[in-house]
């Protein structure tokens, strides 16, 4: 038989999950989204115009990863350097290892001359590497939509500013 103490117990459980169930809130159509129009006007709707850096390349600010081994955002003007194909890639000419010490650009990681499929070196950049725009984006000016509060941990002073992909990659893989 049931004792006393389990029934009130499960009659009080009870209460606090219906008391839970029956609070709800509600929210107007404006508040739904981002966008805060009613959800009749979408099509109508439109959003806030991009506006990307117009720095020079040489002279934007290195713009910290977002966590360790995030690909780094594009700090400068891009214009001109898109579409990027096998045989026409800008980005090579300042970020090659080789050259952008001498242009004070970020150097392309060791990552980025490493052989996934057959895990070897390589002496020259991976052709798997070569679609820059694949991983890294230019910054929007745009003030956020959404405050951001997530903070990084990196595990080296570098973090913000380095890859350390290839000396992390197989961590916790048996």
């Amino acid at each position: 038989m049931v004792s006393t103490k389990t029934l009130i117990a499960a009659s009080l459980l009870g209460v606090f999950i219906a008391t839970g169930c029956a609070v709800s809130n509600t929210y107007t159509e404006e508040e739904l989204g981002l966008r805060k129009t009613d959800l009749y006007t979408e099509k109508t709707t439109v959003g806030d115009r991009t506006s990307y850096s117009k720095v020079a390349a040489g002279e934007s600010k290195v713009i910290p990863r977002s966590f360790e081994n995030a690909p780094p955002m594009i700090s400068h003007d891009v214009e001109g350097m898109l579409p990027i194909t096998k045989d026409a890639n800008a980005c090579t000419g300042c970020h090659l290892p080789e050259v952008a010490v001498a242009v004070k650009a970020t150097p392309m990681p060791k990552s980025h001359f490493f052989d996934m499929r057959t895990q070897k070196m390589l002496t020259h950049m991976s052709e798997a590497r070569y679609n820059c725009s694949a991983c890294h984006a230019p910054q929007s000016a745009n003030e956020p939509l959404v405050v951001n509060e997530f903070k990084p941990d990196y595990r080296k002073p570098n973090g913000a500013a380095r890859s350390n992909l290839l000396d992390t990659l197989n961590e916790g893989v048996k």
